[in-house]
């Protein structure tokens, strides 16, 4: 296992004090860069091991915040804060604008070689992005089948990937149809892959706090889910010397 380093970093975003996690690869050089965005209730050491997973692979990573430093565990709490969030497409960006500026002014980022993986809210931040026009290198998302405002995907200028489960009460085939036909429609490179038997947040490992019906963990899932998006990133967005 190589040696990386991480710290956290405070930025302003959506009013908030945003705590990220950032983790750097061993050596001095520039290196490609991903932004990890969390599930709904918020930046939880899930995504902080992913962050420092991908740092030892060679990679820039920075898992932003999305509550100020809380992790809504309460999922009343969590739906208040994130379906107002999810219906005003302007202050995902904004969220995700934040995080990104972070990521790319860190001297170890190339911010010509950056890339946006995140699940649930995290990835409708990450989609966003994309329908903002951003220089991606590739969006990978999971459980984030959301659509944006119509003709917006047409500005995203790189491969989608995307994963959900396929008993995701949430995500269902409707939902899936619409965000396959709205990313067909603009001409985007996109994948999707139907993990089967799956539910939503499927690749979150089981936590201490009540979820909501229609959430679980599948371990075997998770780990495919995770290695499809380190291929992605490999294809994409090589590390090289």
């Amino acid at each position: 296992m190589t040696t990386i380093t991480t710290r956290t970093v405070e930025y302003a975003a959506d009013s908030l004090t945003m705590i990220g996690h950032l983790a750097l690869p061993a050596g001095t050089g520039r290196r490609p860069a991903v932004l990890i965005g969390p599930e709904g209730v918020g930046l939880s050491d899930v995504e902080r091991r992913r962050a420092e997973a991908l740092a030892e692979l060679g990679y820039v990573a920075l898992a932003f915040d999305l509550h100020g430093g809380r992790y809504l565990a309460d999922p009343d709490d969590m739906l208040a804060r994130c379906m107002p969030l999810l219906s005003d497409p302007d202050r995902m960006r904004g969220i995700g604008h934040a995080a990104l500026d972070v990521l790319r002014a860190e001297p170890r980022a190339d911010p010509d070689r950056t890339a946006a993986v995140g699940y649930g809210t995290g990835g409708a931040i990450a989609l966003e992005l994309g329908r903002d026009g951003v220089d991606l290198r590739a969006i990978g998302t999971v459980n984030a089948l959301t659509t944006g405002r119509p003709g917006e995907a047409a500005r995203i200028r790189c491969p989608v990937w995307a994963g959900v489960g396929s008993e995701d009460p949430i995500m269902s085939p409707v939902q899936r149809d619409a965000f396959t036909a709205e990313l067909e429609t603009a001409g985007v490179d996109w994948r999707l892959v139907v993990y089967g038997g799956a539910l939503h947040a499927f690749h979150h490992p089981t936590v201490d706090h009540i979820v909501r019906p229609g959430v679980g963990y599948h371990p075997r899932h998770a780990e495919r889910a995770w290695r499809d998006i380190v291929a992605l990133l490999t294809e994409c967005l090589p590390v090289t010397e």
